[in-house]
């Protein structure tokens, strides 16, 4: 499929910014791009033509990803997450332009990925304690498309809400079978699946006795870096989430549930372990919150 001057097109129809990735070259005086996206999926290709801006011999028309939509994710600056007033940025964030390497890659393919990782409870020689869950899911578009073979990660604190980082000192042990990260990538319909332990609650010096509810990070890598996107999930009937201000930082009500995973007999498994179900959507109206670019363990 050719189109002319399509790159408009996509801009204002495709789910971004993780879904499309794009190379570009020069030929006979015009900019080529094509790519393959997963919001497409794998059999799909697109390809545009238009008339190449040269500028010292090199293109300055490449097509970026689109940013998200005003409103839609969780502000920097929330008061009540009282480390946000300090690092949140006071002047207008300056856009850096995004060149072929932030557009093209590096990709995650399953040459780097270690299959195993999944299972949070079989990386040592010992089981670690606690109780045992089964976390998945899809990674889906707004058009409820499968995002296929993307890398996902997650990381967490142990049973007892320590993790296993120099800088957390919580007063709580830490598990010398549980190393508290996991990643793997999604199938040919978006899936993915991770064997862990629910992560215990801990106290954190934000206001005065703060407790974070139970929570496990996940990032999603899209095409290339500048595309990753982080979140956290939450568990069902937590007494601590509505107290959370990290949780609370997205303003609209029905955007926040979207971080609460939800119970599923289908994945829990007999004896063994429960089941949560936690779908991750890139864009349009049913989009996960995704946090903003920061540091931090909490």
């Amino acid at each position: 499929m050719v189109q002319r001057d399509v790159c408009e097109e996509i801009d204002n129809t495709l789910p971004a910014p993780t879904l499309v990735c794009w190379w570009s070259t020069t030929i006979g005086g015009h900019q080529v791009s094509w790519g393959a996206g997963t919001a497409c999926g794998s059999t799909c290709a697109i390809v545009s033509i238009a008339p190449a801006k040269m500028e010292n011999g090199f293109m300055t028309n490449l097509m970026g990803f689109r940013r998200f939509r005003p409103g839609t994710q969780p502000e920097y600056l929330h008061p009540p997450y009282v480390s946000s007033v300090k690092r949140a940025p006071t002047k207008a964030l300056v856009a850096i332009p995004q060149t072929l390497s932030e557009i093209t890659g590096p990709m995650f393919g399953s040459e780097r990925v270690d299959v195993k990782t999944f299972d949070l409870t079989k990386q040592h020689s010992g089981e670690p304690l606690g109780e045992r869950i089964v976390v998945s899911g899809r990674v889906i578009d707004e058009d409820e498309k499968p995002v296929r073979h993307t890398l996902v990660e997650i990381w967490q604190c142990n049973a007892a809400g320590r993790y296993l980082h120099n800088v957390d000192q919580h007063n709580a042990p830490l598990d010398p079978n549980f190393t508290g990260c996991g990643h793997t990538l999604t199938d040919a319909e978006g899936r993915y699946r991770f064997v862990t332990i629910r992560p215990g609650a801990y106290p954190w010096a934000n206001h005065y006795n703060a407790w974070r509810p139970a929570h496990i990070h996940f990032s999603v890598f899209g095409p290339a870096f500048a595309t990753r996107l982080v979140t956290q999930m939450y568990f069902p009937g937590d007494p601590l989430i509505p107290f959370d201000p990290i949780f609370n930082c997205t303003a609209d009500e029905a955007a926040r549930q979207r971080l609460v995973s939800a119970f599923d007999w289908e994945t829990t498994r007999p004896e063994q372990a429960l089941g949560f179900q936690f779908n991750l959507v890139l864009a349009g109206r049913e989009e996960t919150p995704w946090e903003p670019l920061r540091a931090g363990r909490k």
